[in-house]
């Protein structure tokens, strides 16, 4: 079993075993299989053949690239019968192990838009870590199935809220994630976005107030608009089209920094801004529209890529576990100022489109699938206000949090190809 496993191996060619620091008083450290077994494992993904015609240790084999043995008594382990397209859900038989702790270093933690991308992700680690935390999800975009492995455990509540209305609980930090991030989903209703941004942070600075709970908001990168300054840092104010198709969210997201400001100066609330840049992983969204999910879905169905605009136009993207990772740093430092968290690797959208094709044909290879066609990459007209340029100067979290990127987007696209594989073989994408 060991051997087949895959390494991941960091910037500097380092193996990856853990994720998170020790740092600011809050250890924020686990193993990366297990929290690989929360994403690559559960749910599957075993065919209703499958279940009949292999024996318990070929199954285990069959995600054991990424993830060792050890987990696979804390998966579910659905069975999906391709005939009649139907899937039967199982229940976890044990929860994952999480850090015991004492009362008094265990923290109430609440996390609006919990069972989305990023916010599943941030749920993971503090559940493993021995916290109590509360999702807030309207499951607008967010999705029950990120969380579900953890419902049922004590430790942890999931709660079917809109931040726009008011919200009572005791707690010690809130993670203030809700808020539709993709450009489909946040033009799909402008005013709804432009309501969360503002009457959610409204409501969970409220909260944070009554509670003296600290208050992190991930803002975006996205406040710097268009930006006629490259790398962006944090003071640069940025150049915001405030009437355009993207304008519910950009000018929603500065409109929250600017009333999380007035918390911190009026009542004394201890707030944290993230601004966090582009970021992909496992559970993104295949359809929302952000050109790493539709890279990997067009290059794994043998579709060509669609590039807008020239190519030329670029970005730098960072892995989730690394975002995680600023995210924690961040609420428990006593960084006050706005934060960019985001990757300094530029690539032309060009050059990603070829990356993500090579990507995927290795992984087709690694499991022996056989390709129809090659795909090939193809260029459509650009989108309005789209931006040309897109880096984050990170400088501040580097000084201040003493946080950098680990992760190789080599490394980081290998595994959501994986996970994307093993979803559309489920059937659930």
């Amino acid at each position: 079993m060991a051997e087949s496993r895959i390494k991941t191996l960091d910037k500097h060619g380092q193996e990856i075993t853990t994720i998170g620091f020790s740092r600011f008083g809050f250890d924020s450290e686990v193993p990366i299989e297990a929290l690989r077994a929360l994403y690559l494992r559960p749910h599957y993904v075993l065919t209703s053949d499958s279940e009949s015609s292999l024996g318990d240790k070929a199954k285990d084999a069959e995600h054991a690239k990424f993830a060792d043995g050890n987990n696979a008594a804390y998966q579910s382990k659905s069975i999906y019968h391709p005939d009649t397209n139907a899937i039967s859900y199982t229940t976890l038989t044990r929860f994952p192990p999480v850090k015991l702790l004492a009362p008094s270093n265990r923290k109430r933690i609440l996390v609006t838009g919990g069972a989305g991308f990023v916010g599943s992700h941030l749920v993971d680690r503090l559940m493993l870590l021995g916290h109590d935390v509360t999702v807030l999800d309207n499951f607008f975009t967010g999705s029950k199935t990120s969380v579900s492995h953890w419902v049922g455990h004590p430790n942890f509540e999931m709660v079917r809220h809109d931040v726009v209305e008011p919200f009572m609980i005791e707690c010690d930090q809130i993670y203030h994630l809700a808020c539709p991030a993709s450009p489909p989903h946040y033009q799909y209703n402008a005013v709804k976005t432009v309501k969360t941004s503002f009457l959610g942070t409204l409501n969970m600075l409220g909260l944070a107030k009554r509670t003296k709970a600290r208050f992190l908001i991930t803002s975006t990168s996205e406040v710097y608009g268009d930006p006629e300054v490259h790398p962006q840092n944090e003071d640069y104010w940025g150049h915001v089209n405030p009437i355009g198709p993207r304008a519910c969210y950009d000018e929603g997201k500065r409109v929250a920094e600017t009333l999380t400001y007035g918390y911190m100066r009026q009542d004394g609330v201890e707030v944290r801004v993230a601004r966090i840049f582009n970021t992909y992983g496992p559970r993104m969204n295949p359809f929302d529209g952000r050109v790493v999910s539709n890279f990997i879905m067009q290059a794994l169905r043998g579709e060509d890529l669609t590039v807008y605009g020239d190519g030329k136009q670029t970005r730098s993207f960072q892995y989730i576990h690394d975002l995680i990772d600023g995210l924690i740093c961040l609420m428990n430092s006593d960084e006050s100022r706005p934060v960019n968290i985001g990757s300094s690797d530029e690539f032309t959208i060009g050059e990603f489109a070829e990356l993500v094709r090579e990507i995927v044909e290795k992984v087709q290879d690694e499991d022996g699938v056989k390709r129809s066609r090659r795909s090939e990459v193809v260029y459509k007209p650009i989108p309005t206000d789209d931006p040309q340029k897109r880096r984050a100067d990170t400088t501040r979290a580097k000084e201040t949090l003493k946080w950098q990127p680990r992760w190789t987007v080599r490394m980081g696209l290998e595994e959501m190809v994986r996970y994307y594989k093993a979803k559309l073989a489920e059937g659930s994408i």
